[in-house]
């Protein structure tokens, strides 16, 4: 005899197979878009300036910063920003002023080379204004910093390889006494101006620092190069 199929209760329905999958799949869905950038080196600077005197403000910049960046421009709350700025590359236009900002009683290069910035909350604003909130290490200090940030462009570069490309610009203020950069308070001011201009390609970096590049090339209007002319052929010298 066969077993009778037990009655449901009325109103009561089995959730299907593609019910249950799908409800698998929605956390998934949410964070289909979040995609991780690889910081350019080349094409990323921090520029700052800061009070000279009380005659002008002295200006520098540091280049070949490094990082990760967690982006879904759909949900700038998910973003998240891991960046190593080298500190020992900093240069304000003149060797020995090179030296003596990088000396130990300023922001002692040779111990702390770098400093690390770490986000931990993004806002965001309007037309692709946001601002990030994180810990930034100097000289072995770590104190909070914001940074107001806005997204220039996120699209496919175009030029070889033609890698997808977010690029940003940041502004931010930091005291350097607390980072415990308190020395000569009579030529350099306490407050640092800080400028960030950042391009950040999609894919992880390797072992060697390449990112994997996205092989399909954005259409241009540009005709195809002409084919370069044939050589005439030379002669064969006589004995």
């Amino acid at each position: 005899m066969p077993f009778a199929r037990p009655a449901l209760a009325a109103g009561r329905r089995v959730p299907s197979l593609a019910t249950f999958a799908l409800a698998l799949l929605l956390p998934l869905a949410a964070h289909a878009e979040e995609e991780t950038y690889t910081l350019d080196p080349v094409h990323t600077r921090v520029l700052f300036a800061v009070e000279h005197a009380g005659f002008s403000k002295a200006m520098g910049t540091v280049s070949g910063s490094s990082g990760t960046l967690v982006f879904d421009r759909d949900d700038w709350r998910s973003a998240k920003l891991d960046v190593r700025v080298p500190i020992h590359r900093l240069d304000l236009g003149d060797a020995k002023w090179n030296e003596a900002v990088l000396a130990t009683n300023l922001l002692d290069g040779k111990r702390h080379p770098e400093a690390h910035f770490v986000s931990h909350t993004v806002e965001p604003g309007e037309a692709d204004h946001a601002k990030v909130c994180g810990d930034l290490t100097l000289r072995g200090t770590t104190r909070p910093l914001c940074m107001d940030v806005v997204l220039n462009a996120l699209k496919r570069h175009p030029l070889p390889p033609f890698r997808r490309t977010a690029g940003f610009s940041a502004t931010a203020t930091l005291s350097r006494a607390e980072y415990g950069i308190d020395a000569w308070k009579n030529v350099i001011g306490d407050s640092i101006e800080l400028r960030i201009e950042a391009e950040a390609v999609r894919g992880r970096a390797d072992a060697s620092g390449e990112t994997p590049a996205d092989t399909q090339a954005e259409p241009t209007n540009e005709p195809p190069a002409e084919p370069a002319p044939p050589t005439e052929p030379q002669p064969e010298p006589t004995p």
